[in-house]
C-alpha cells in the first residue's frame, strides 16, 4: 500500500494543508492517516484533507458522538467528486500507535462497496479507549480501488496501429518491390521479406536452397488466377479480407480458391477466415461443392457446418436431387 498523506485534527480543528507525499496517485491502493489530538474536546463533523488513491480524490469525515453514544466516534469515507459510474473499492479503518513506523497492510474485509457518496463506520467507546494515549489516537484508512477509472494514460491518446494499412499501401503502390510473379499471364510484384515473414512456403521458395525468386527471374505461379493471388497478397500484407464487390456466387468461388491458396502457402489464419465466410454461403445448391472442398483440405469446422445443414431432412432431400450430389458421390465416395 502506498502512503497517501496525513490529516491532523487538534482541539477540534483541522490543521494545516496536510502532507502531499510523492507517490503514484493513480495506484489502485493506498492509505491515509487521520491523527486526532485533544479527543475530549467535542466538536461537530470535521473533514480531512483530500487525498488521491486509484485516480480518485477521497476524504474522511470524523464526528465524535454525543448523547447516548458519547465516547464513540463515526468515520465516513467519501468521494470528493461525484462520478458517472460507481467506484468499486474495499476500505478499512484501523487504529495505529506509531505513525512513523507503518508497515504495508492488507485489507482483511473482502466486501466490495460501490461508492457514489460515502460509507460510514462507527467505532464504539470500548474499542476507542484501548488506543487513546494522552487524549490522542491515530486512524489508518486503507483503500483498494477495484475499478480505477483514471490513469496517466488519459493525457495521451494512442491511435490504433495502422501498420497493416501501411504495408498494404506499399504493396498497392509497388514501391520497393523485389520479386515478380507471373500469375495467369499477368505480372504481380511484391516484397520477398514480407512474404517470407508471413508464409513458411514463401520463405523456403524465396530464401531456401531452391531460391525460386532470384532477383533476375520471374516466379511462375501455376493453377491460380491473378485475382486470387492478389487477394492472397492483400491478406498477407493487411491481415484481413477486404470487402468483395463481386456477386454472391462470385464471392463464394473466390473464397473457395482462396482457401486452396491458403492451404498451399500455409496461411492458417486466411484459411480459417475463408472457412468461416464459406459457412455463410452453405445452401442447397452450394453445400456439395463446399463439403467436397472441406473434405479435400481437412477443414473440420466447415465440414461440420455442411453436415449440420444436411441433418435437416428437407435440405437433404433437396440436395440429393441436384447434379452436385452426383458429382460428390463420384469424387468423394468415402464422404457419403
Amino acid at each position: 500500500m502506498s502512503f497517501a498523506g496525513v490529516s491532523a485534527i487538534a482541539n477540534g480543528e483541522l490543521l494545516g494543508s496536510g502532507t502531499s507525499p510523492t507517490f503514484n496517485a493513480y495506484a489502485a491502493s493506498g492509505y491515509h492517516l487521520l491523527v486526532v489530538q485533544g479527543y475530549s474536546i467535542k466538536r461537530g463533523l470535521i473533514e480531512s484533507h483530500s487525498f488521491t488513491i486509484g485516480g480518485q480524490r477521497w476524504c474522511i469525515h470524523y464526528m465524535p458522538q454525543h448523547g447516548d453514544n458519547v465516547g464513540s466516534i463515526t468515520l465516513f469515507l467519501s468521494l470528493v467528486e461525484s462520478t458517472k459510474e460507481p467506484i468499486k473499492a474495499q476500505f478499512e479503518f484501523s487504529f495505529v500507535n506509531q505513525t512513523d513506523k507503518q508497515e504495508p497492510a492488507s485489507i482483511h474485509d473482502s466486501e466490495i462497496f460501490e461508492f457514489r457518496t460515502s460509507k460510514l463506520k462507527v467505532i464504539e467507546r470500548e474499542a476507542l479507549e484501548k488506543h487513546l494515549k494522552d487524549d490522542s489516537f491515530t486512524i489508518r484508512c486503507d483503500i483498494v480501488v477495484v475499478n480505477p477509472t483514471c490513469s496517466t494514460s488519459r493525457f495521451v491518446a494512442v491511435p490504433p496501429s495502422n501498420m497493416q494499412q501501411n504495408f498494404t499501401d506499399l504493396l498497392l503502390a509497388g514501391q520497393g518491390t523485389d520479386v515478380v510473379f507471373c500469375v495467369g499471364g499477368k505480372t504481380i510484384t511484391a516484397h520477398r521479406c514480407v512474404l517470407a515473414a508471413r508464409s513458411t512456403v514463401f520463405r523456403a521458395a524465396l530464401f531456401g536452397p531452391m531460391q525460386e525468386g532470384m532477383s533476375s527471374s520471374i516466379v511462375q505461379i501455376d493453377d491460380m488466377d491473378a485475382p486470387v493471388f492478389k487477394a492472397m497478397l492483400e491478406f498477407i500484407y493487411g491481415d484481413t479480407l477486404h470487402a468483395m464487390k463481386e456477386s454472391k456466387d462470385e464471392v463464394m468461388v473466390l473464397l473457395q480458391h482462396l482457401l486452396v491458396a491458403a492451404d498451399r502457402y500455409n496461411l492458417q489464419r486466411l484459411r480459417l477466415m475463408c472457412e468461416k465466410n464459406l459457412c455463410e454461403h452453405i445452401g442447397v445448391d452450394t453445400v456439395t461443392s463446399i463439403l467436397a472442398l472441406a473434405e479435400q483440405h481437412g477443414c473440420h469446422g466447415l465440414k461440420k457446418a455442411c453436415c449440420e445443414f444436411l441433418r435437416c431432412p428437407d435440405n437433404l432431400r433437396a440436395v440429393v436431387d441436384t447434379d452436385g450430389f452426383d458429382h460428390l458421390c463420384r469424387s468423394c465416395p468415402p464422404l457419403l
